[in-house]
């Protein structure tokens, strides 16, 4: 849905925001980060991904987030995570239910995770072609969003509690594609008020 970059063939943006933020104290989503909100910079970097379609997943706080996720672009698919307050798990099983039956990959963000750098994007797209999955790394270590492709859709509709994708990516040992990103912010996510200061 990115201006100026042609969407991978039948792959979706799906953005994470069903979280209470107890650790920040409620409403985390809907902080301010830089000219807008925080949920408005995930979903910036959602939209800037080579994808056809941007769905926001809402579980507490659904009517303020899904106002906020609609203000940022009126485009945006709206599902609820029934279960929400199980954990991830829930949140990412609504999410591929949700997803128009011809999807062939999801590109699963965070929306907590205001700096992810846009220049990951395509690569992870591009890796679905020759790879079950792909995710960014940063000094070693494995960060989001990660691109998953249909082939992993039903381990992803098994998931429980809140385990989000992680195990289902662990399994893939040398299969997974890992991404080189150009810095932290594939790491960085704002779990308390503190962690607004870098906007």
């Amino acid at each position: 849905m990115a201006t100026g970059v042609e969407a991978t063939q039948g792959l979706e943006a799906v953005v994470l925001a069903a979280g209470s933020g107890r650790r920040f104290g409620g409403g985390k989503l809907l902080a301010p980060w830089g000219e807008g909100l925080l949920l408005h910079a995930a979903l910036a970097a959602a939209f800037a991904a080579p994808v056809r379609g941007v769905t926001v997943v809402t579980g507490a706080d659904e009517a303020a987030v899904a106002a906020a996720a609609r203000g940022f672009d009126p485009r945006v698919r709206i599902v609820h995570a029934e279960g929400h307050a199980e954990g991830m798990g829930a949140s990412l099983r609504a999410a591929i239910a949700s997803l128009p039956p011809d999807t062939e990959g999801a590109m699963v963000f965070l929306g907590d995770m205001p700096r992810v750098p846009h220049g990951v994007l395509q690569p992870l797209a591009r890796a679905l072609a020759t790879a079950p999955a792909a995710a960014p790394v940063f000094a070693g270590r494995r960060g989001n969003p990660v691109a998953l492709s249909r082939s992993l859709f039903p381990d992803l509709l098994d998931l429980s509690g809140d385990q989000g994708a992680r195990a289902v990516l662990d399994a893939l040992g040398p299969r997974l594609t890992l991404i080189e990103a150009s810095d932290d912010g594939v790491l960085f996510d704002v779990d308390r008020p503190e962690d607004l200061a870098p906007a």
